[in-house]
């Protein structure tokens, strides 16, 4: 698949790689995310340029991108949960149900076409960013989560949708527990702890996923895992996550929320440009 393609060119799809490695990081621990939203754009434009076909291009995306982003929302959660700020008990009431929607996204990736992964790319992250942009603090569903299943249900719904867009579920919990009345800086120190069994699930289920279409894929994957993009990536945002965490702490709340509505809008337009 590699055949023809310069070396030149292959050395700047490295570096673009790289690049994306540390603002990934950075992003990772701003917004407690796995930077999944940055690593999945900028890896279709790699796998586009060397022959990957579109019928596994986004699958090989996001199952790399949650590869990479296990060791930085590791880090991630570390250096947030260091400084004490975390909401007590939702990791331990999400994980597990957070763990089958990443089961049943997985699965999805074997049978649904390409757009779906796409379309829930967009609809999710401008939701989100609608809502940090032009959303009151005065919005709320409740002052806390809601006890029982329903509480659990958020849980499923945050791990289906990291599973569908490559990502640690960061966003979608951000948002979730601020309309709940936990601040942004509760909510982003909490999702980083969730991305961590969510990220170690979606890598695993997407390697068994794309198995049957191995055949497809380019050299050194398992499944839709690129250990490549992986070798490349992981290393380098995983040590720049830090960093983004201390600034997150440091950020008043508002310019915060803003910064984040603003990246999210630019990666709903990205995915959109790509339909065209």
């Amino acid at each position: 698949m590699l055949t023809g393609v310069p070396l030149s060119e292959l050395a700047l799809l490295a570096a673009a790689i790289i690049a994306g490695g540390i603002v990934t990081g950075i992003l990772a621990g701003l917004f407690g995310i796995g930077g999944g939203a940055i690593i999945v754009p900028v890896l279709y434009e790699v796998f586009r340029a060397i022959g990957v076909p579109e019928e596994v291009r986004i699958q090989l995306c996001i199952g790399t991108s949650l590869a990479i982003i296990v060791p930085t929302t590791i880090r991630s959660y570390q250096a947030h949960r260091a400084t004490g700020i975390e909401v007590e008990g939702i990791v331990r009431l999400w994980w597990l149900p957070a763990l089958i929607g990443v089961g049943l996204g997985s699965a999805l990736a074997v049978v649904a076409p390409p757009a779906l992964f796409k379309v829930a790319f967009v609809v999710v992250a401008t939701i989100i960013a609608a809502k940090l942009l032009f959303g009151r603090a005065d919005w709320r569903l409740g002052d806390d989560l809601p006890p029982g299943l329903p509480g659990r249900a958020l849980g499923f719904v945050v791990g289906l949708v990291s599973a569908l867009m490559g990502v640690s579920g960061g966003s979608i919990s951000n948002m979730i527990l601020t309309l709940y009345g936990k601040t942004i800086h509760q909510a982003v120190a909490t999702s980083a702890g969730l991305g961590v069994p969510i990220t170690i699930a979606g890598t695993l289920g997407y390697m068994l996923a794309g198995l049957p279409q191995q055949s497809l894929m380019p050299p050194l994957t398992i499944g839709f895992v690129s250990l490549i993009g992986v070798a490349l990536m992981a290393p380098v945002s995983s040590f720049t996550a830090t960093y983004g965490a201390r600034l997150a702490h440091w950020m008043p709340k508002r310019r915060l929320e803003i910064v984040f509505g603003i990246f999210l809008l630019l990666v709903s337009v990205r995915f959109l440009a790509s339909f065209v």
